[in-house]
Formats: C-alpha cells, sequence, structure tokens
C-alpha cells in the first residue's frame, strides 16, 4: 500500500526535512499469530489532517527522539506519520467486535494516545497523561496510509450526516481547544489567546461556543491575525517578532497595557499561551487579572525564564498545563459542540479555516513533496483526502 513515511537514519534527522510516499506492508489481523489483534481493527482512511507534530516532524523541530526509541524497539526502519483521521473500518478483530459493537462500515475518528490502562493515571481516570501512552503516527504507525491498524478503544463513532466529513477529520485538534477551553468556566469571561496558530483559532470558536465574552488575539503574523478576524475575536493585537533585548524572555509591557484597558484597567480573567515563546508566556502571565486563569498549552523545550515569579502568587494567578484530550469526556464535549446548531463553530472551521476547501483539501494519492510544502506553510490546516 503507498504511505507517508519518514524513513531516514537518526544521524540524518538534522540535515534532512520533508516526507516519503512510498510503498509499504498493509496491516492486516491475525489472531492465531498476534492475539492481540482481537481487539484491533483495519480502517481505511477517507481523509486525514496534517497537524502542527507533522510539521514539526516535517522540518525536524520536534519527535526526534520519540520516533527513533520507537522503531528501535520495534526493529523497524521507518515511521508511517499522521494521526488525524477519518476513516472507515473495514475489518474487526472478534473483542473489538463483540465488546465495542464495531463492525464493517462504520466511520470513526481517533484519539491519538494509545493509553495502557493500567498505570495509576489510566485507573483513576486520567488516561490522557497515561505513563506508558504511544502517540499515533510517532510513536507508533499512523494514519497517512490506504490503510491503519488502531485499537478499538481509541477509536471514536462519528455521524457524518451530523458533522461534516472534511471537519470531521480534525476532531483530534479541536478537541486540544475544547481541553484548553473547559479548563476553566469561561462563561461571561474576557480572554486572550497569545498564538494565533491553528490551535489557538480553533480556540477563538470554541471559547466563544461556550460563553466566553470579549477575546483578544495576539501574534506577530498579520496573516493569523486576519483569520482571527475572520472567526470573530473582538480585538486583534500584533506583536513584534523581533526582540533584541537583553532579557528577551521579559514581558511585552506595550501589549499588557493595551489587553488591560480593554478589561477594566485590571486584566483578562484567562489567558491562553499557545506559541511556545518564553515572552508570551510572561505577556500573558502579566496581561492577567489578580485571581485570574492562565492555560499553558504552547510548547517548547529547553528551560523557560519567570521573569516575576511573585506576582503569580501575591496576585493568585493559577496557572493550569494542557496536554491532548481528555479520554473521553472531551471528545464528548466536542461532538456535542459540532452538533449543535446554536452557533456556527462547523461552518467556520470549513470555511475560514479550510478555506472551503480550497488549496486545503489535497489528494492523497497526488502527493507531491515541494508543492505540498509550500502549501504547509500558507495554510493553518492542510488535509488529505483519499
Amino acid at each position: 500500500m503507498k504511505a507517508l513515511i519518514l524513513n531516514i537514519q537518526r544521524e540524518e534527522w538534522e540535515h534532512t526535512r520533508g516526507l516519503i510516499f512510498s510503498d509499504v506492508d498493509s496491516p492486516d489481523l491475525n489472531e492465531s499469530k498476534r492475539p492481540e489483534d482481537a481487539s484491533k481493527v483495519i480502517i481505511k482512511p477517507r481523509y486525514t489532517g496534517f497537524c502542527g507534530s507533522d510539521k514539526g516532524i516535517w522540518f525536524r523541530h520536534a519527535f526526534k527522539d520519540l520516533i527513533f526509541d520507537s522503531l528501535q524497539s520495534e526493529n523497524q526502519s521507518y515511521r508511517i506519520c499522521g494521526h488525524e483521521l477519518l476513516g472507515e473500518i473495514l475489518d474487526v478483530g472478534s473483542y473489538a467486535k463483540s465488546y465495542y459493537g464495531y463492525k464493517p462500515g462504520d466511520i470513526v475518528s481517533t484519539e491519538s494516545h494509545i493509553f495502557c490502562g493500567r498505570c495509576h493515571q489510566c485507573k483513576i481516570g486520567d488516561a490522557h497523561v497515561c505513563s506508558d501512552h504511544k502517540i499515533i503516527g510517532i510513536s507508533t504507525d499512523g494514519c497517512f496510509a490506504e490503510l491503519v491498524k488502531l485499537p478499538a478503544r481509541e477509536l471514536w463513532k462519528t455521524d457524518i450526516d451530523l458533522i461534516r466529513p472534511e471537519v470531521a477529520a480534525i476532531q483530534e485538534p479541536l478537541g486540544n481547544a475544547v481541553h484548553a477551553c473547559s479548563r476553566v468556566d469561561l462563561r461571561g469571561k474576557t480572554l486572550a489567546i497569545f498564538g494565533c496558530g491553528t490551535i489557538g483559532l480553533l480556540s477563538i470558536l470554541v471559547a466563544r461556543s461556550m460563553g466566553a465574552a470579549v477575546i483578544i488575539g495576539v501574534d506577530p503574523n498579520p496573516q493569523n491575525l486576519k483569520l482571527a478576524e475572520s472567526l470573530g475575536v473582538d480585538v486583534s493585537i500584533q506583536v513584534s517578532a523581533s526582540n533584541d533585548s537583553e532579557r528577551p524572555y521579559d514581558p511585552d509591557m506595550s501589549i499588557v497595557q493595551r489587553i488591560k484597558d480593554k478589561c477594566y484597567g485590571e486584566g483578562v480573567d484567562v489567558a491562553m499561551e499557545m506559541a511556545g515563546s518564553n515572552q508570551a508566556l510572561n505577556t500573558a502571565i502579566a496581561s492577567t487579572r489578580a485571581g485570574g486563569d492562565i492555560i499553558l498549552f504552547g510548547l517548547s523545550a529547553g528551560d523557560y525564564t519567570l521573569s516575576n515569579f511573585q506576582e503569580i502568587i501575591m496576585y493568585g494567578k493559577s496557572l493550569h498545563s494542557v496536554v491532548g484530550r481528555r479520554v473521553f469526556q472531551t471528545w464528548y464535549i466536542l461532538s456535542n459542540l459540532l452538533k449543535s446548531k446554536s452557533h456556527p463553530l462547523q461552518e467556520k472551521i470549513f470555511e475560514i479555516i479550510l478555506n472551503k476547501g480550497e488549496g486545503t483539501i489535497i489528494p492523497f494519492h497526488s502527493f507531491e513533496r515541494s508543492t505540498f510544502e509550500k502549501t504547509i506553510q500558507k495554510y493553518p490546516k492542510v488535509i488529505f483526502k483519499y
């Protein structure tokens, strides 16, 4: 079968980029040879989303050790990438059929974190921070392929009569935004989102549907801010992309003051740091009122400096880290939001973030490396159609 893979040696990581469209072995179910296949299914993708994580792999910015350590443990030379999926079940293991009720023809999406079910976190309902999890398309083979084999317990049945398939394909990243927005109560609150990339843009829509009263978007990229305005932010603020200060992690006080001026002179109730920037983190903290909440979602390796740690304590500000989606609480919330007719969440995702499919939906079998690289640099979200 055809698949989009990473197939390089560890030492070549820093000197390469991109993925390879290649022929690989097709997955199958064979319970006599592999008893664990009883709990798995074979899925034919219909749409798959190209994630920021996939972009990190493409440009060699992220997941090097996870990929190569897992390949070594599996004695495998390549990794099939991709973890955002909408597909049709073709074959079902005996346990997946009897216990989960799946059958050929079912349309499903998937949670991307394969949790162990045995560790302390899994047992108390925190499977999203499982101590022994795998990530589809990173530490185990993913869905950029003609077929993918996945555990039945990871799947999420999806009604494409109620959720258009192009949008249903990105339920996984939308779930990141839903998790971030449901970490605290947003009803009637003022909110600043630092970083209007894909998850930040989705968070604008989710926050509004959850009742946020005022939403401020902060980003250095004018194109991102233009999209944020189309999605309905009340205020957009462009921040300088360059910072030559001796303390580049310090908050941008001009941004802080502009946000305070919009919020009773005190700051926002909630700030979301979604850029993975040290300065953005400190600006978010400084822009939040006393007693407010800061949601941490942006990811960057290395050390961070909190420029005024005392302020967090003395003013009772709370920091909340968010990773992935709560399994499956977040999926129920996002499914209900997508199906609701009380707001245009689906419509705006398709029309604005996906640009009505123009330039953003790519035939999988027409993959061409150089053209695709330009596409993922132009649009916040790109989807493969099979």
